[in-house]
Order: C-alpha cells, then structure tokens, then sequence
C-alpha cells in the first residue's frame, strides 16, 4: 500500500487525489492547502494541513505537487530528501537551474520523478505523435492554446501570473510534444508578448508567442493568452507540418477556451499527403479525470516497476528551457540561443 500525500487542491490536486482516492493500492494521508477549499464528499475524510510541512509529518511514500509553480521545486526536492516518490505538476520549477536540481535529487536518492504531462498519456495525442514521426523530419510545428477566462477562470490565471506567465505554465505541454516528434535538440527561441491588463502586475503578460529552431532545422511557434480580452477565433490550432506531408489535430465542438476538457479533446486526426487524405475518428477519448487517473497509475508503476525516467526527466528540463528563454526573449527583445538560456 502507497501511502500519499496530495499538496495544493485546485483544479489538478482535487483530480489527483480523486485518483488516489479511487485505488485500492494507495492510501491518501493527508491533503495540503493553505486557505479552506470546497471538497468533493469523496475527500471531506481525509486529514487537511495548512502547511507542506505539517503532511510530510505522516511521513507518505509518494508525494504529489500541485501547488504554485514557484514551490515545486523546494517541495519536490524536501520530499525526495524525505525518502518520497515524487509527481509534480508542469512546470517543473521556474528557473533551469531549479529543474536541474530537481532531476539531480531524483537521480542521487533514487527516487521516482514523475512530471505532469498529461498528454503523455492521452490516446489521441500519442496517436498525433506516431504519425507526425512517421512522416520524418524536418517540421513545422503551429500550436496554441488561448483562454477566453472571466470570473473565477480569470482568477486563477491572475494568481498563475503572480509568479508565471503562460507560455511557461501552457507552452511545457506542447513543446514536450514537440520534442517527441523531433528528437532534435532546441538551440534557439524568439518570443513576443503583451501585457494586455491593468489587473495583471506590471512586468508580466497575458499575451505570449514564441519561435524554436532545432537542431535538426525543424521550426516551430507556440502562442498562448488569458484573460477576458482573449478571442475565441482560432484558439486551438494543432498542427504538424513535414516535407511529406502533414498532421492535424480536428477540433470537436468545445464549450469555449475556458473548457477544461477541451484543452485536450481531439475530435480527429487528418493526416495529409499528396497522395490524399486520411481522416482518423477518435470517438472515445478520455475526459480530465480519466487522465489524470492514468497519470497516477503511470506514477504507481514507475514506483512498482522500477521504471527507467530519464528520458521523462530529461524531456521535462529541455521543453521547461525553451520556454524560460521565450521569457527571457519577451523580457529583452533579444533572440536567447538555448546555450545561454537562463539559470
């Protein structure tokens, strides 16, 4: 039996502990947040503490992070000392140099370091990536994922941006997936962005782009933006172009850019050559709990199997880079090579 403790209850905590809750094999011991939160009746029994380390008093074999972006990595790093497993939510850490010490603990106490991809582990995008790859290189990539967020939406995205911007917290998603597709290394990045509210604080942006060259001459742009201003046109587009041709992700219906399970809802894949077009239905596709189930069973089996992370681990630093050298590039207006990118 896994004992865990879930940090932070928002949207992604509640939804892994609901997983947790949910296994035969693992035992929740605790819940972690700072301010009261409405929970589902299925976690109202568990112990709640107000402070990171009043749950590793309990003492769990597998800590799950959900909290703020700039805590991951000192909590991450606490509980691997402690002897724990450890699953933290995207991004890894807010600096390079915060992530790499992450990996470096994970490696030096043997611990399992999950990060929270969680598309990963979503049939449709695995199936996007084993067609893009099949296509060869080198390719362009066109993705985004823009929020049209008001009321509670918009205010969670304001505490997001206290301490990240997002293309940070969005963008790690897709230039993992990126980086699947290419194998290629990321050398240099190019962003744009935009502070488009007086509610935001000054020095941090809604609105971001970015452009990435890999090594392999692949090239690609990310865009993401919050906030109430934002439009619905357009603001989910997933595209994979080669010289042979290219991959498409098909938008279903959503209920707008502010649906949580949207954010991941393939409604097809078209898969395009000169020779024609094939269309690949996606009719049963996981909805957001489903996921992140399957991200804690990925967790329980790395721990059970003793499963090889590297490749995780070194994927979660590499995509974290490029998107902390688009910041930079915003923050400057320079192009940053990933060789210099920031610590």
């Amino acid at each position: 039996m896994i004992r865990v403790l879930i940090a932070g209850l928002g949207n992604m905590g509640r939804s892994h502990a609901l997983a947790y809750h949910a296994r035969p094999d693992a035992e929740i011991v605790g819940l972690v947040n700072r301010s009261d939160v409405a929970l589902p009746d299925a976690l109202s029994g568990y112990p709640l503490f107000r402070s990171f380390e009043e749950g590793m008093e309990m003492k769990p074999d597998l800590v799950v992070i959900a909290t703020y972006s700039d805590s991951h990595a000192d909590y991450a790093c606490a509980a691997m000392e402690a002897g724990a497993h450890v699953f933290v939510e995207k991004p890894l850490a807010t600096t390079v140099a915060d992530a790499r010490r992450v990996v470096e603990t994970a490696k030096r106490t043997g611990a399992k370091l999950v990060v929270g991809y969680i598309l990963r582990h979503h049939p449709s995008w695995m199936r996007l990536i084993e067609e893009a790859r099949a296509l060869g290189g080198p390719f362009v990539f066109r993705l985004n994922l823009n929020q049209q967020s008001t009321g509670a939406e918009w205010q969670t995205h304001k505490a997001l941006m206290e301490t990240t911007s997002p293309i940070v917290d969005c963008g790690v998603h897709y230039v993992d997936v990126m980086c699947q597709i290419t194998d290629a290394a990321p050398v240099r990045v190019h962003g744009i962005g935009l502070r488009l509210s007086d509610e935001i604080a000054p020095g941090m942006y809604n609105y971001g782009q970015f452009q990435v060259i890999f090594a392999d001459g692949s090239v690609g742009w990310y865009e993401a933006g919050w906030g109430p201003m934002m439009s619905e046109t357009a603001f989910f587009v997933k595209d994979i172009v080669s010289p042979k041709g290219a991959v498409s992700i098909v938008d279903r219906d959503k209920g707008g850019s502010a649906d949580i399970d949207g954010h991941t809802a393939v409604g097809a894949i078209r898969v395009h050559t000169p020779a024609g077009d094939r269309l690949i239905e996606l009719p049963h596709e996981p909805g957001h709990q489903a996921l992140c189930d399957a991200e804690q069973a990925f967790m329980l089996k790395s721990i059970a199997e003793d499963l090889d992370l590297s490749r995780h681990m070194s994927d979660a630093v590499s995509s974290l880079s490029v998107c902390l050298a688009a910041d930079e590039s915003i923050r400057t207006g320079q192009p940053v090579s990933l060789e210099e990118s920031p610590t």
